[in-house]
């Protein structure tokens, strides 16, 4: 064993006995008699480990400079040290911004690959490697110590018992996805311990999983659980970054959701603990992830850690003027997927949450940002590539949300085999369709039945199409039927901030109503959004908080708040009671039916000689839709009709699949339409399943020739059986 020279002289630091150590894995690795400290540095001339004593120190109380290099990874291992310990580095090399260096040993930064943060950002103008209002901004060095002020790493002890624990693997085609804020979504929940609300372990508590599992959710989506940034500009605002999309830490849970405090171990431990209990009740896990950007901004931002530690390895530069940074997500800077160890550190950390965390999959943030290769994005890009040959990544779920903010970026339809998406196009369409607009009809059916446009060119299956209606970023349910316009004046952007294009309709009044009329409306509308969301072909995600009437009183930006505005209330009222009962229905009638759950496309045609095709699109008279129908821009009204005996495709035990033939109706207009119903043979009828003009109504058989009539701004779902399958309650309403 050897000492390390340290690279001050100093009576304040003590000598600390390391090896060599070795240069994988990255990070720090505790082996249970000591640390092995690796870091990835390609352009440093230096690099010191510091090792802090407290939370609350000043400054570190034993530096080591690492003097080992291979691969450019610096190493050493130092013995004794145990879980717990904070650690934080100092990297020295060029400070040229003009050449895209930016290293500065003053700054502690942060280990990449930090898998618990032992105490967060302080804001003060020493975590900045440049001197604030110098008059050549970031050109200028700061030799100030941010010692006190920086984020730490703490070293971890991964054991865990996981007992029998496995992935419930749900099958896309039958998968409901439910997206949640980690914390928003229990703060408020009166029947979780005031201790766990807000927390990894509120999640998994009985009343959060019995919630679940009545609901019929299969996959719980995670908003951003990485260690994050709160941006010093909203902090000096009183705001928060709530939604979490500003990372620093892409191995650590984020430290605030822990909630019980007593150090790191406990974080660790309750999100696997989270993990674990979902996984029992058979419920997915998957993370909303950012790997598109860093919480470290612009030129302008602050050193973090990748910026400190190698920022021209780490960050898309500008070619001709490497001091800027490309910017594809608005949010100042964009890894740089072109580096092997960039492309490194991203796919460590994927699987280290699914290996380590036994996580189902991810949400990528902006995911065409991870595309590019050079400018445009390249749907066969070396991250798409690594992740398609990998025997781990390969085999959970991937979902892109599929545009950014670069020229081009907007790619819908365009991702990988492997891939699902976050489909926008249905989004607007259905959105659009329901406020009324004419011309929508014809790509209405196209989205209804799986956007087939979009994904069958690239071997992908219907369930390529993640639909959805609302989503954390926009108006929730409620706030789309209230609201024509965004009000965030309480985010301090002057209501600048968030789109203008939301596709709402306030249904005649601006926000909150006391008239009857109008509130019904709404309520009829939010059933049609959620029963045409569940009755379309593909994969639905339902926002959490929407299946109770949240609202935030028509911010369709609440990134930054962390307070009711965003928390999912509990204390329902007999409305939001009523809606919470009808999406349980309406999912459960989509998890019965096979034929809402198809693996294949529609062919559109006759199959094997049948009569009938597998999907008929449908005039109010029952006859199919003429080319002149389509093109009419004022089709506000629309009939399916899906074969459930001609689903062609097998079970798992290869079992030819067989289910009921479904009529979907929609009228979009004000006015009520009298729907024929298309032929069905001989003895046998159809059973009202869903009106969202009824609510309350009991499901019954529609006389054979009756004509129904389709309320104004209405959906309804009928299935066809045999007039000897129903019951005698159900022929008394015929």
């Amino acid at each position: 064993m050897s000492a390390i020279t340290l690279s001050r002289t100093s009576d304040r630091f003590s000598m600390l006995k390391c090896q060599p150590g070795n240069p994988y894995p990255l990070g720090a690795t505790w082996n249970g008699i000591g640390v092995n400290f690796a870091l990835f540095s390609e352009h440093a001339t230096k690099v010191e480990l510091c090792l802090f004593d407290s939370a609350d120190a000043k400054t570190e109380s034993q530096r080591v400079q690492l003097s080992e290099q291979t691969d450019m990874v610096w190493h050493g291992f130092v013995p004794d040290l145990l879980p717990g310990q904070l650690y934080g580095y100092r990297v020295s090399g060029p400070y040229k911004p003009d050449e895209g260096h930016r290293f500065n040993s003053n700054k502690i930064v942060l280990d990449p690959y930090a898998k618990a943060i032992g105490r967060n950002i302080r804001w003060a103008p020493e975590m900045f490697g440049y001197k604030l209002g110098d008059p050549q901004q970031d050109l200028s060095f700061d030799e100030r110590d941010n010692a006190a002020f920086a984020p730490l790493a703490a070293v971890v002890d991964s054991a865990f018992t996981w007992g029998d624990d496995a992935p419930p693997k749900i099958p896309w085609h039958k998968s409901v996805i439910y997206e949640i804020h980690p914390k928003g979504f229990t703060k408020l929940h009166p029947d979780i311990p005031e201790s766990l609300r807000g927390t990894y372990a509120g999640l998994a508590t009985q009343p959060v999983i019995r919630h679940l599992k009545d609901l019929g959710i299969t996959t719980v989506e995670l908003m951003p659980v990485y260690q994050h940034s709160n941006d010093q500009h909203l902090v000096d605002k009183g705001l928060s970054n709530y939604w979490g999309y500003n990372t620093y830490g892409f191995f650590a849970p984020e430290m605030s959701y822990d909630g019980r405090g007593g150090g790191t171990d406990n974080v660790l431990r309750d999100f696997k603990r989270m993990v674990r209990a979902l996984h029992a009740e058979g419920i997915e896990v998957i993370l909303d992830v950012v790997y598109n950007h860093t919480a470290e901004g612009n030129h302008l931002g602050p050193t973090l850690s990748l910026r400190g530690v190698d920022n021209a390895s780490y960050y898309r530069l500008v070619g001709d003027s490497p001091r800027y940074y490309m910017d594809y997500t608005g949010c100042g800077n964009t890894l740089n997927m072109r580096h092997p160890r960039v492309l490194q550190f991203i796919m460590d950390s994927l699987r280290y949450w699914v290996a380590e965390m036994h996580v189902d999959g991810f949400r990528f943030d902006l995911a065409s940002a991870l595309a590019r290769e050079l400018h445009e994005v390249d749907k066969l890009g070396a991250f798409f590539d690594i992740i398609h040959q990998d025997p781990v990544l390969s085999q959970v779920k991937l979902i892109a949300e599929p545009w950014d903010l670069g020229e081009g970026g907007y790619q819908v339809g365009n991702f990988p085999v492997g891939w699902t998406e976050w489909n926008g196009k249905y989004r607007d369409t259905v959105r659009r369709f329901w406020k009324g607009d004419g011309g929508v009809a014809s790509e209405l059916a196209t989205r209804l039945a799986g956007s087939s446009d979009l994904y069958e060119h690239s071997g992908r299956r219907p369930y390529a199409s993640i639909n959805f209606v609302t989503c954390h970023d926009g108006f929730t349910l409620q706030d789309l039927v209230s609201y024509n316009n965004k009000h965030n004046e309480a985010n301090g952007e002057d209501n600048k901030d968030g789109t203008d294009d939301n596709a709402s309709w306030n249904c005649g009044v601006e926000g909150p109503a006391d008239d009857p009329v109008i509130k019904g409306l709404r309520e009829r509308q939010k059933r049609n959004f959620l029963a045409t969301l569940m009755f379309s072909q593909g994969v639905p995600m339902l926002r959490g908080g929407d299946e109770l009437g949240q609202t935030q009183n028509g911010n369709n930006n609440a990134y930054c708040q962390d307070n009711p505005t965003s928390w999912v209330h509990w204390d329902l009222n007999p409305e939001q009671k009523a809606l919470l009962e009808f999406v349980r229905r309406v999912i459960r009638i989509r998890t019965e039916q096979p034929t809402l759950q198809r693996r294949t496309f529609f062919q559109g045609r006759s199959i094997r000689g049948k009569e009938v095709k597998d999907i008929t699109f449908l005039e109010p008279s029952g006859n199919e839709m003429t080319d002149q129908a389509w093109s009419a821009g004022f089709v506000r009204s629309l009939g399916i009709r899906l074969a459930g005996d001609m689903i062609e495709e097998k079970d798992e035990s290869g079992n030819q699949i067989i289910g009921d033939t479904l009529l979907l109706l929609f009228n979009g207009h004000y006015e009520a339409v009298q729907f024929s119903f298309p032929p069905v043979p001989n003895n046998y009828s159809w059973e009202l399943l869903v009106d969202t003009a009824e609510p309350d109504m009991i499901p019954h058989v529609i006389r054979h020739g009756v004509r129904f009539e389709l309320k104004g701004r209405s959906t309804a779902l009928f299935r066809s059986g045999k007039d000897s399958e129903w019951t005698e309650s159900q022929k008394s309403n015929a």
